[in-house]
């Protein structure tokens, strides 16, 4: 339901910030077709003693796949090979057929677009929903949550928002025929984006300005906007000082980070459940902003970013 379009927006965002240049910067890279890389997956079961580490598209999947790759190599006498800026549902058939053996997912998107299960607002349920039908359905295990989700949220600056006392969603609604909405044209024509929160908050801008996504924050912060839809874990959001109002109404899906790992991989390599979960409730989400910010706006290289972190945090 949210997926695509979100990663299409961070794949978009991505490319404006020349991250795709990243594709080949992996330790070890591996890129489509993905079987027949000497893989766990092409080996078959996970008996190999190379353990394939997939990513999404976007500059945080980047990131993980590298600390997940780092915590594995240190831990661990197995060899690491990694698959990156791959489109959601590559990475998913890849991993469900073998030719990825774990990756970052997040849990709105395992309960909407993979099990095709009604929204649900509720985290812990969610975690266990999905924690449950992937071990049953595909023989896939949900280790436990990093701690951020990347998930909606409407953001203003710090300074207006103080200034009209606005700190959630619902006392946004109620002085939003004086603001004026930024946001991309995919939000605006989405039955699950603007429709929506006008439904659930009766958000009734004055105003709504369909921009490119790269131009919502230089909007935001020049005050031509006074408040954009965005990402909670978006770098964007520290390096200008944005304030992200509380979805007090849970129109919007919780989409907490977890690794995900085939059980044939688990069988074969039991240590891995305590390697990677050295990550849980590690990473929140305004660590995971700032992560963000120093590859897309500090320009710096995401593996460095990662190990710099699990140096400081005394996992590496």
């Amino acid at each position: 339901m949210f997926d695509n379009w979100r990663e299409k927006i961070r794949r978009f965002a991505g490319k404006r910030m020349g991250k795709v240049a990243l594709l080949g910067a992996s330790v070890v890279a591996c890129v489509i077709p993905l079987a027949g890389c000497g893989t766990a997956g092409a080996n078959g079961g996970g008996k190999s003693n190379t353990i394939v580490i997939g990513g999404k598209n976007f500059t945080e999947q980047d990131i993980m796949a590298d600390m997940l790759a780092d915590l594995i190599q240190k831990d661990t006498n197995l060899k690491v090979v990694k698959k990156r800026w791959l489109d959601s549902n590559v990475l998913w058939n890849a991993e469900k057929n073998g030719d990825v053996d774990v990756y970052v997912e997040y849990t709105g998107t395992g309960l909407v677009n993979i099990l095709h299960d009604p929204v649900n607002t509720d985290p812990d349920k969610v975690y266990q929903t999905v924690k449950q039908q992937f071990e049953q359905k595909y023989h896939i295990t949900w280790l436990n949550p990093i701690g951020f989700q990347n998930t909606y949220a409407m953001a203003m600056t710090q300074k207006e928002a103080k200034q009209l006392g606005i700190t959630t969603v619902s006392q946004m609604a109620a002085k939003s025929k004086n603001l004026v909405l930024g946001t991309e044209q995919d939000f605006i024509s989405r039955s699950d984006g603007l429709s929506a929160m006008n439904k659930v908050y009766g958000t009734d801008f004055k105003s709504v300005k369909s921009m490119e996504i790269g131009l919502k924050y230089k909007a935001l912060v020049s005050g031509d906007v006074d408040v954009i839809d965005a990402f909670s874990t978006d770098g964007n959001i520290p390096a200008n000082h944005l304030v992200l109002l509380k979805d007090d109404k849970h129109l919007f899906p919780p989409y907490y980070a977890c690794p995900i790992i085939r059980d044939s991989v688990l069988k074969a390599h039991p240590e891995l459940k305590t390697v990677l979960n050295k990550l849980s409730g590690k990473i929140t989400d305004e660590d995971m902003q700032k992560l963000n910010e120093q590859v897309d706006l500090d320009h710096k290289n995401a593996a460095d970013v990662a190990k710099t972190w699990l140096e400081q945090n005394g996992l590496l």
